[in-house]
């Protein structure tokens, strides 16, 4: 197993990417720390690893709150002796643009997505370099941090911040062996979520909140190049591989899992072009 041993962090554990990211994890062989404002999303979450065999802890905690932070990582090394995977994740959707998003909304969004993983990185690296443990961290992005989104100012901006965020962090930690990356999902097929609410047993609104722009396409697997999206379980092993000693030589570097979103000119229609 990949990770075998080691002691995952991970933030904004909800049924979807997050939470099957900590699965993932869990399945090869990281004990984790499943982290989320909602207390029942980090409990189930933590459950969910305990029944794979793996050790874990639940921990609400708003990201945003320095002494929470602070709180969350402690009891990760009280707990577990340290942090050696940190995956930050915690996220905020509201679908507004710039001409009606309210300021202190525009705040809130922004502080939970870079401030949240700004904190965790700023203790978790301490707590790293001080036990001497040569770390991973890993900043979920999305496409939308790539490319321009109407109606989605906080989340784009956010998330495109934090991709720089990713490499000036890893530069900074490069002498301490501390590997800094960023893994970038896109929109994502929600059977998998919706499956693993279900059995969870919480509440799960869907993608984005249950939020959609009127203008995206009906079916999105239609603009993708594969034709199909990806699903939190892709996610989970690339972000096993940017934890693990395969990619010992990776770092500030984003890992598109997209399906080819990114890569795709913007002007082709992939399902118009699809094999027979």
């Amino acid at each position: 197993m990949k990770l075998d041993g080691k002691v995952a962090l991970v933030t904004g554990t909800s049924p979807n990417i997050m939470g099957g990211i900590a699965e993932g994890m869990a399945e090869e062989g990281a004990n984790v720390v499943c982290v989320d404002i909602n207390p029942a999303y980090a409990e189930k979450c933590a459950q969910a690893v305990k029944d794979l065999g793996r050790e874990a802890i639940a921990i609400a905690c708003d990201v945003t709150d320095e002494a929470q932070v602070i709180a969350a990582v402690d009891l990760a090394k009280k707990t577990f002796g340290g942090v050696d995977i940190l995956v930050n994740g915690a996220t905020v959707f509201n679908w507004k643009g710039v001409l009606d998003m309210p300021v202190d909304e525009w705040r809130r969004q922004t502080d939970v997505m870079l401030t949240g993983a700004f904190l965790f990185t700023k203790y978790a690296a301490k707590q790293m370099i001080d036990l001497g443990r040569k770390g991973n961290m890993i900043n979920i992005i999305s496409t939308a941090g790539h490319q321009g989104e109407p109606g989605n100012i906080g989340y784009g901006t956010a998330k495109g911040g934090l991709m720089n965020f990713t490499r000036s962090v890893a530069m900074e930690l490069a002498k301490y062996g501390i590997r800094v990356n960023s893994l970038t999902p896109t929109a994502t097929d929600r059977i998998e979520a919706f499956e693993r609410a279900k059995r969870w047993g919480v509440e799960w609104p869907g993608p984005r909140g249950g939020q959609r722009s009127s203008g995206w396409l009906a079916d999105p697997s239609t603009g993708s190049p594969l034709q199909k999206l990806p699903s939190p379980r892709h996610y989970a092993k690339a972000a096993s591989f940017l934890a693990s000693d395969e990619a010992e030589m990776i770092t500030g570097t984003d890992l598109r899992v997209d399906a080819g979103a990114i890569a795709k000119y913007w002007i082709w229609d992939p399902s118009a072009d699809a094999a027979p």
